[in-house]
């Protein structure tokens, strides 16, 4: 397992040409803290506005990163992207002009909603490519609409650890489906460590990393205290 505290690009220097076996990754989208997302340049600024705060190191375009993750990831290998509305159609652009082959659209449906100007949104999207040849998933009786508790871990003080944290339970269906036991599995947006504790769970190694030194000390604490062999 490597767990990297630096900007994800850098991290990718260090890494070799076709050697991960799964990407997964809640990628940067110029979000709010309460999860709204759009192109205002209030957000680009950081202020803080009605809908929340916007999270620092969150310029980061997929014309940078998804290059480079097409680079490290094998022949066969899966991608997990999990994007809002607003940057699917980007993602999608970039990754199928870099060589990835769009499988589909995953739903994850959460449990809370949240204020829109036109619907609520209860969804995010998980866009699922392939690189190079077609592999199926491990268990395809898994349905596209994946309904999981957008619970958040809360600190001492009462308050969000992350805001856009995801499940633990989520990523491990991923994680499980496309890949095997030993296999390597990278986040490079980690958060607080939930597809870490997957992997570590489901005895996969791991190669995380995340920019924020407070995040990657709260993931790092949380993948090192999760049960697993890995």
């Amino acid at each position: 397992m490597k767990l990297y505290n630096k900007d994800c690009m850098e991290m990718f220097s260090e890494i070799g040409d076709a050697s991960v076996d799964l990407f997964i990754s809640d990628v940067p989208y110029k979000t709010t803290a309460r999860g709204n997302a759009g192109n205002s340049g209030g957000m680009l600024q950081k202020k803080v506005n009605m809908q929340g705060k916007v999270f620092d190191n969150n310029s980061i375009e997929p014309s940078d990163y998804l290059p480079e993750v097409y680079r490290v990831l094998k022949d066969g290998s899966h991608c997990y992207i999990m994007t809002n509305h607003t940057n699917l159609q980007k993602i999608l652009n970039v990754a199928t002009q870099i060589g990835f082959h769009f499988i589909k659209s995953l739903i994850w449906v959460k449990d809370n909603k949240i204020m829109g100007q036109y619907y609520m949104s209860q969804f995010e999207y998980i866009l699922f490519f392939r690189k190079g040849k077609g592999v199926k998933i491990n268990d395809c009786s898994t349905s596209d609409v994946l309904p999981f508790a957008n619970k958040k871990t809360k600190g001492a003080d009462g308050k969000n650890l992350h805001d856009t944290e995801k499940p633990v339970d989520l990523m491990k269906v991923l994680v499980s489906n496309s890949s095997k036991e030993g296999d390597v599995v990278m986040d490079c947006f980690m958060g607080i460590g939930a597809t870490g504790i997957a992997c570590k769970q489901l005895n996969r190694d791991f190669i995380g990393c995340e920019i924020d030194k407070t995040y990657f000390a709260i993931a790092k604490e949380r993948i090192n205290e999760s049960k697993g062999t890995c």
